[in-house]
């Protein structure tokens, strides 16, 4: 599975990307802001995004509209630290920090084999 990391707290991002290579995944690109994943999703086209909520240019729930506006089939799933903030965001699941192997493996394992909503 190719993932691509938003978060823009570098150690976070640098951490998520451990963890998801210890999953046997591989991390196409670890970006600091909302705008940046809008950008990179368009260069790489992941299999999932990790996406933080709170991020400059635009927030992780605002980034993760404009992604699957653009790409329907799109998987995101928000990391947060409040879950109702991410509600009306179209992510397929929220982690809430701090995130274990565990929860991580299982959100990615979900999003991956989530059915494409119907349009």
């Amino acid at each position: 599975m190719r993932v691509l990391i938003a978060d823009d707290q570098k150690s976070v991002g640098t951490s998520l990307a451990e963890l998801v290579r210890f999953c046997k995944h591989e991390v196409v690109e670890v970006v600091g802001s909302g705008l940046e994943a809008i950008q990179a999703y368009g260069r790489h086209h992941p299999d999932v995004v990790l996406m933080d909520y709170h991020m400059p240019k635009l927030n992780g729930a605002t980034a993760c509209r404009n992604i699957i506006a653009k790409y329907p089939d799109a998987r995101v799933v928000l990391v947060s630290g409040l879950p109702k903030e991410v509600a009306d965001s179209g992510a397929v699941a929220v982690l809430i920090k701090p995130v274990t192997l565990e929860q991580l493996y299982a959100a990615l394992y979900h999003a991956a084999n989530r059915p494409v909503p119907e349009t």
